[in-house]
């Protein structure tokens, strides 16, 4: 792709790094095949091409973002599949991230979207406050369908209600700052683990999973004082709030990096994939570069980890189908696809692809809220395809895929290291106990 930025404009770094990005681009449209939006909707400006053409013209031009451009950004989910389909390798990620933080800094938009957007920024990344919000919206569930009506937000406010538990799960013993260490004795590695914000509140079940597991084959686990990765809030470009959060994060881990690390360890794949990106944020930042490139170096999903590791051989004998479905941050992002799988199977489960797998469900880290009418109808179509191979569980590396499915289906849906800590000797899932269709098999 020919384009046309002045010297002036390719001083600054992001531009710069965009507009690299931009003429690798060769128009070439096999983005649009499996691109989400692109499917549903059948507009090519709500393709990956479609949206390079008008982030492109924005940029160059040096314009503030226009409504039509912000309309067809926002629509993106950013989950990548354009990547991994591109032969060009265009870094369609990095592209729309400084897309979206140039919106932020020069659209106006309506009062009602900014209120929520900086209400989400507000209230996600702080596990206590997300707490808060969601006994709110417990309470405010009863009223959804009057939310609903409200002028600007009522839809999406709505959806916020929708995306609440039916029942809170308690505080964790695990979810905490401090050493976990290795079971009987030596630790052969030790490895710090993201405790992270929406998941340790919605299901700190998965990382207590994870710490069981790893302590269990000798691996030491370390919770830093990391708080949020920044990932909910970069996705909405708003890049001070990631600026503040990431650093905390960086900062924390490379103390722990200077004690002695092998790892940093994320169970969610969203949250793994901007980690893993810090080194790329953080390059022109002469505090932090350096700081940024250890930990992106050691960042690794907890499947990833684990594939290194001797596990043993499983206790429990299983019969379970899994179905299991590669978050798009995952497979997209990371560009991890067989791992998780593979430790499935080694643990004695049938574990079976869903169809379309490539294509996602929607969640996309606050989009199911952002844009829900687009999201539902992900949800839908990733359920259907689930159901199609009718599994007894669904098994993901995901919180807000576990999430957004399990408002979709009564298929119990759970994290892949809960399947590997119970196949090694740890308690059966909860969401396996609270489930009987005919599981009785797996006991």
């Amino acid at each position: 792709m020919q384009t046309n930025f002045t010297l002036a404009q390719l001083a600054d770094p992001a531009m710069a790094a965009s507009e690299k990005i931009l003429r690798t681009c060769v128009h070439c449209g096999f983005c649009t095949a499996t691109c989400p939006t692109y499917l549903l909707l059948g507009d090519e400006l709500d393709s990956p091409r479609g949206r390079i053409y008008l982030i492109k013209d924005m940029l160059e031009g040096g314009k503030a973002a226009s409504a039509e451009v912000v309309r067809h950004v926002d629509r993106c989910l950013s989950r990548l599949s354009c990547m991994t389909t591109c032969p060009s390798g265009v870094h369609y990620m990095h592209l729309v991230d400084h897309a979206r933080a140039h919106i932020e800094e020069t659209y106006p938009r309506p009062l009602g979207d900014r209120l929520l957007r900086a209400l989400l920024a507000f209230v996600l990344p702080y596990p206590a406050r997300f707490r808060l919000a969601l006994y709110a919206a417990k309470l405010g569930q009863p009223f959804k369908g009057l939310v609903a009506r409200l002028p600007q937000v009522g839809r999406r406010l709505a959806a916020m209600l929708d995306l609440a538990p039916a029942a809170m799960p308690a505080a964790n013993a695990t979810n905490r700052p401090g050493t976990f260490p290795a079971l009987g004795g030596t630790a052969t590695k030790r490895v710090a683990l993201l405790r992270g914000c929406a998941q340790s509140v919605l299901r700190p079940d998965f990382n207590e999973a994870a710490i069981r597991l790893l302590n269990r084959h000798g691996v030491e686990v370390v919770h830093a004082q990391e708080g949020c990765c920044g990932a909910l809030t970069h996705h909405m470009g708003k890049e001070e709030s990631l600026d503040a959060l990431a650093k905390q994060a960086i900062d924390a881990w490379d103390a722990e990096i200077a004690k002695g690390l092998d790892a940093i360890l994320v169970t969610a794949s969203g949250c793994g994939t901007t980690i893993k990106d810090y080194g790329f944020m953080f390059r022109e930042d002469p505090a932090y570069a350096e700081k940024a490139a250890r930990v992106s170096a050691l960042a690794k999903d907890v499947t990833e980890f684990c594939a290194t590791l001797p596990l043993s051989e499983p206790v429990v004998e299983s019969d379970l189908v899994v179905a299991y479905h590669s978050a798009c941050s995952m497979q997209h992002g990371q560009g991890l696809r067989t791992e998780p799988k593979a430790l499935l199977a080694r643990a004695g489960f049938t574990v079976k692809d869903v169809p379309e797998g490539h294509i996602c469900c929607g969640s996309a880290g606050t989009y199911n809220i952002l844009q829900p009418e687009i999201a539902e109808k992900l949800r839908e179509r990733k359920v259907a395809n689930i159901e199609r191979i009718r599994p007894d569980v669904i098994a993901t590396g995901n919180i807000g895929c576990a999430t957004q499915i399990g408002k979709g289906t009564a298929i119990p849906i759970v994290h892949t290291v809960e399947l590997l800590d119970w196949a090694t000797g740890g308690p059966k899932p909860a969401a396996l106990v609270a489930h009987r269709p005919h599981l009785a098999a797996a006991e």
